[in-house]
């Protein structure tokens, strides 16, 4: 399988984006990936207004796709912008649930990463949500750590998604280049 490649997202790709997210993170039945957050949130992950905010409202931002090189269809997308010199935040990798468990999401994140160390990334954090262990749990394999910092889940705000538990949070997840 040949390494992902990113490439920046445009304009017309975002309607794309949006609809990959809501079937990688809120998929249910034969839509949902092995890392889906259906069962204790609902609703769409996002919007297209949502995410054309976040790039347009995020300078120092870049929304990044993975394409199969022949179809030129969508397999993957991510999100990274820089927090301060050395630090990049990493969010919503996204992956078609069709793909997963083929590899795609090491794929993607390995390009991610690379991306991130070609300008210059000492630490690469991201948060997940404290209920998906399985995923947490793929990011430690892959040399994330926790370093025990948690931050509380936006209960108020149902702009990606309703709440179907009460002891949800979001803890962070780190990766030192250094």
């Amino acid at each position: 399988m040949p390494a992902a490649i990113l490439q920046p997202a445009t304009d017309p790709d975002l309607p794309a984006v949006v609809e990959l997210m809501n079937r990688a993170f809120r998929g249910k039945g034969s839509k949902a990936g092995w890392s889906t957050e259906a069962d204790y949130i609902e609703g769409d992950r996002t919007t297209l207004p949502l995410l054309q905010d976040q790039v347009a409202s995020t300078p120092d931002g870049h929304l990044l796709i993975a394409r199969d090189a022949a179809a030129q269809s969508l397999q993957g997308s991510v999100w990274l912008h820089q927090t301060s010199p050395l630090v990049w935040y990493l969010g919503s990798l996204t992956v078609d649930p069709t793909l997963q468990n083929a590899g795609t999401g090491r794929q993607l994140l390995a390009a991610a990463e690379q991306w991130l160390l070609e300008r210059g990334a000492k630490l690469i954090q991201m948060r997940v949500v404290n209920v998906r262990e399985t995923l947490i749990a793929w990011y430690v394999r892959r040399g994330y750590h926790l370093p025990g910092e948690t931050h509380p889940f936006p209960y108020d705000d149902h702009r990606f998604g309703r709440p179907l538990r009460n002891d949800l949070a979001f803890v962070v997840l780190e990766k030192s280049f250094r």
